[in-house]
């Protein structure tokens, strides 16, 4: 019998991530909407930053991202060596169940959750566990219902990716008090800077004090840093020190680092895009529910992105189809079993105010 190489069972059943998409079918320039990136750029400083430190191209960067790691800690009073530095939160997560997880153990997430985590367990080997939801949002109930004394790592996105929805402290605190103390307990605080401080849900404060929570972030987002791919995560000294045995020597650029704490000092961009965002995503939930009698609904988000949902004659399929025809790229997540949503992130001003203007056109209501 002819052997032939194949993969692990467990990397067969991986559903590629799909990323938003950046180009229309026809090549045709258009505002890109899809992968929740900030409108307003970079800050001047950070970019600066970024350059005078590509002059050492010929030299590995900190392994250890020393300076970026206290910077982290002193921004948001965490203690630097128990901060772990990632390839984007992505890796971050992968490392989470990589240290933690692995053949027969199970990762529990919620339904309609950020599509890292199933691809997070299946590639070492653990089986992907999905709660119901309730109302596009996070059922702590059914989440605890879940748990087995398989569970060995809990993923939750607050604000959740991509529904957008939040889950409130007293929620959170009541989540992590019902699990067993050998599971970790990653939240995944993505899109955290979009939120006003009363809504802070303690994820850090549960971080400082119990032995089994992760917190990850990412300069992804707000910080206008996606194309260098920079997160970060904070736990426990014995969690972090697990992931760090695991984690891709030399991850994150010199240059990188550097415009990393950079970002860091730029409250006034920060802070901009903040209320950017606060008026424009309260803007465009006003606006589609003008469009309830078409079909369309929000779910109320608290990220930089609205997913709506098509339920009366235009699909999301169609809408995504004709939108991209008009110029405006959103996401389309039937892989995630939301052929009937399409998630919009928060664009400039035109961008928003043309968006909406060509879903009314869409949906017969301009």
């Amino acid at each position: 019998m002819t052997k032939i190489l194949t993969p692990k069972p467990w990397i067969e059943a991986i559903a590629p991530y799909v990323p938003g998409r950046s180009t229309t079918d026809s090549g045709v320039k258009a505002a890109k909407l899809s992968s929740n990136e900030n409108p307003l750029g970079t800050a001047p400083e950070v970019r600066e930053a970024f350059v005078a430190a590509s002059k050492g191209l010929d030299r590995y960067p900190d392994a250890g991202a020393t300076d970026l790691r206290e910077a982290i800690a002193a921004h948001y009073g965490l203690d630097a060596a128990r901060v772990i530095h990632g390839t984007g939160s992505d890796e971050v997560l992968h490392l989470a169940a990589g240290a933690f997880a692995g053949q027969g153990d199970e990762v529990l997430f919620v339904r309609y959750g950020f599509s890292v985590y199933p691809i997070a367990a299946r590639r070492v080997g653990a089986v992907p566990v999905e709660a119901p939801d309730v109302g596009y949002a996070t059922d702590v109930d059914a989440l605890l219902a879940a748990v087995t004394e398989k569970t060995r790592v809990v993923y939750i996105a607050n604000p959740n990716n991509p529904t957008g929805t939040y889950l409130p402290r007293s929620e959170l605190m009541r989540l992590h008090g019902g699990l067993p103390a050998d599971c970790l307990f990653v939240v995944d605080q993505a899109y955290a800077e979009y939120l006003s401080p009363e809504d802070d849900d303690g994820a850090f404060e549960l971080a400082q004090s119990a032995d089994n929570v992760l917190v990850t972030r990412t300069f992804s987002k707000i910080f206008g840093l996606a194309a260098e791919r920079i997160g970060w995560g904070y736990g426990p000294a014995q969690v972090i020190q697990a992931m760090h045995k695991i984690r891709a020597p030399f991850n994150v650029t010199t240059a990188g680092q550097q415009a990393a704490i950079a970002s860091l000092r730029a409250k006034d961009f920060v802070e901009a895009s903040r209320l950017h965002n606060e008026t424009w995503l309260g803007w465009m939930a006003d606006e589609i529910g003008k469009l309830g009698n078409a079909g369309l609904r929000a779910v109320p988000s608290k990220a930089n992105f609205l997913l709506v949902l098509f339920e009366g004659r235009v699909t999301a399929e169609e809408a995504y189809t004709r939108l991209m025809e008009k110029g405006f790229i959103v996401r389309w997540l039937p892989g995630q079993g939301l052929r009937h949503g399409l998630r919009m992130s928060v664009g400039t001003e035109e961008q928003t105010q043309g968006l909406i203007r060509a879903l009314r056109e869409i949906v017969g209501a301009g």
